[in-house]
């Protein structure tokens, strides 16, 4: 797999000389697709080294973050995104009258942060390298030594709030095993794995004032009455799932981006890598840049704060996920209903309301649509190259909309928790926007 991501990053970089892999750079880098190349490789390594979807969204906003703050003094006009969020010391600033490449400041800076928070530094090293040589080719030797020397300050002072943000304490929190008491969460079927980021609410949030900022309304108590609104929600679920039409069966395999289900096969198990949430929307953010063809700074900008508004609403949901620990679908239709009854998709491990896919989709897509317009057209590819799917969307919030949709067609949440997901997850991407982009 290493080879494979080495492979894709080399790709990347030969895109940035002539003709592809010539010995001679190109003399006009573009700005914009080193990026854009930058994102994709960190897309590749998080896919590799799995990381669950709440941490894969703390890599992406430490690193773009990073890379922003660098590449941000290649226009006046830009003002700095971290003095607006919590925690964050001043940057380091560029030394007047000097001459710097902001662009490879900021590959370095988010590089420079990855690399302390990703297992693969060895597909790192290989990419880097063949980006910093054609730097390296191109400019001065105090130029270079200069920008990256400026990338990598600005990348340490991003990582020093990493430091205190409460995740170093979170990896020392016991198992998570849920309740065996009426309508609380259990480990589910195939695998009955233990709780994933249980403790993820004591992270350090960005914008939001607390984790609680955005909380949800309760939701429906636990009940076996055939008439209780809990019941039916799950009746609705389970006669979804029987009755799947291959249009939501799309949708929903679509929108899985579950990083890594346990496939089984007679007696043989075996997992299958995939993009996460956060980085299908880091994907769409990236495709927002390119249709819009905005300038370096501004695809930064737009890196920026998609991965803000997807590290918030992680803390949001998960503050709720653990705080009400609601039952899945599966666990009650098999006690309730049909013991014989599989989700469409696999269950992720850790509990049900509210949903984290409507959450951070919701977010997202509420900043996008503030970046780049309410009513945005676009092809999504951002899963292409992982699971040979792409489809159409009228907006961000029809994206969204569809990816909230989709986690009850997988049988894997009730129709309460996704509209009240996608409910609180517009709350902290507006939140956002009336905080850090207006």
């Amino acid at each position: 797999m290493q080879n494979k991501l080495f492979s894709k990053a080399l790709v990347i970089a030969c895109l940035l000389t002539i003709g592809g892999c010539n010995s001679k750079p190109e003399q006009n880098l573009t700005p914009v697709d080193v990026l854009l190349g930058n994102e994709d490789q960190l897309t590749q390594v998080i896919i590799y080294d799995v990381f669950t979807p709440p941490v894969s969204s703390r890599i992406y906003v430490y690193a773009s973050l990073a890379s922003y703050e660098a590449i941000r003094y290649s226009n006046p006009a830009a003002k700095s995104i971290t003095e607006k969020l919590h925690g964050f010391a001043p940057m380091p600033q560029p030394e007047a009258g000097k001459q710097y490449d902001y662009t490879l400041a900021a590959t370095k800076a988010f590089f420079t942060s990855v690399r302390k928070m990703v297992f693969s530094v060895d597909s790192l090293t290989k990419y880097e390298n063949t980006v910093y040589e054609t730097y390296k080719q191109q400019l001065d030797k105090e130029t270079f030594e200069r920008s990256v020397a400026f990338g990598e300050a600005v990348g340490k002072q991003v990582l020093a709030r990493a430091i205190t943000d409460g995740y170093i304490k979170s990896r020392g929190k016991p198992k998570y095993l849920g309740s065996n008491d009426p309508g609380k969460w259990r480990p589910t079927p195939p695998d009955y794995l233990d709780g994933v980021e249980w403790c993820w609410n004591t992270m350090k949030p960005l914008v939001l004032d607390s984790a609680s900022q955005c909380k949800p309304v309760p939701p429906p108590v636990y009940s076996t009455d055939t008439a209780s609104m809990f019941f039916r929600e799950a009746k609705e679920v389970y006669t979804i799932g029987k009755n799947l039409t291959e249009e939501q069966r799309t949708i929903a395999r679509y929108w899985d981006d579950n990083p890594f289900v346990i496939e089984h096969s007679g007696h043989m198990m075996f997992g299958n890598k995939k993009i996460t949430p956060g980085g299908h929307w880091m994907g769409i953010a990236a495709i927002a840049a390119k249709q819009s063809k905005v300038d370096a700074v501004a695809t930064a900008r737009g890196f920026a704060l998609t991965a803000v508004a997807l590290y918030d609403a992680f803390i949001a949901c998960w503050d709720e996920k653990y705080r009400s620990s609601v039952v899945r679908p599966v666990t009650v239709i098999n006690e309730l209903i049909d013991k014989n009854w599989i989700t469409f998709l696999q269950t992720p491990p850790f509990p049900e309301y509210t949903s984290g896919h409507s959450t951070i989709t919701a977010s997202a897509a509420t900043v996008l649509a503030e970046l780049y317009g309410k009513n945005y057209a676009f092809l999504d590819t951002s899963d292409l190259a992982y699971i040979g799917m792409q489809r159409n969307f009228t907006s961000f919030e029809a994206a969204a909309a569809e990816a909230s949709i989709s986690r009850v067609y997988g049988g894997i949440h009730y129709r309460n928790s996704v509209d009240q997901g996608a409910a609180a997850g517009k709350k902290v991407g507006q939140l956002i926007v009336d905080r850090v982009i207006k």
